[in-house]
């Protein structure tokens, strides 16, 4: 992440289920173990939370030459800027809520359908990270991104 500026909380998208449409919110409650409050991943096993850059949003959409919108990639948070951690292990404290990242969030085929033909391969390596709620709390728009 850029050292110089701290990244923020730009987008929050959540869904109560699998192929129901992500809703834009402004702020959600995360349980420790469990995830978000009301999104389709509660209470799974890891997969509680997914993170992206608006700024790796902004490099796929150069290379798929058309906008890649937050929401169709169906990630629940987008910050600011930097590079999300993808080493399994490393920790960000996101407003209340401290987060440990578990795993790269690999793009699947079916973004090609909702984004676009070539949003697959334009969002590789570029798709965010799944992480765990190791402490529960609140995450707003606006709210500081931190390693810890």
């Amino acid at each position: 992440m850029d050292e110089t500026r701290t990244p923020t909380v730009v987008a929050i998208h959540v869904a109560k289920a699998t192929r129901l449409p992500m809703r834009a919110v402004d702020a959600v409650v995360l349980e420790a173990g469990k995830g978000i409050v009301g999104d389709r991943y509660h209470g799974t096993r890891h997969r509680h939370v997914t993170v992206q850059s608006a700024e790796s949003l902004d490099e796929a959409a150069s290379v798929l030459g058309s906008e890649v919108p937050a929401e169709l990639t169906r990630r629940n948070l987008t910050i600011s800027h930097g590079v999300v951690p993808r080493e399994p292990g490393v920790r960000l404290r996101v407003g209340e809520a401290l987060l440990e990242v578990v795993r790269v969030a690999a793009p699947c085929r079916l973004l090609d359908d909702t984004i676009g033909a070539g949003a697959q391969e334009a969002l590789r390596r570029r798709a965010g990270t799944v992480f765990r709620a190791l402490e529960g709390g609140r995450i707003a728009l606006g709210d500081a991104v931190r390693a810890e």
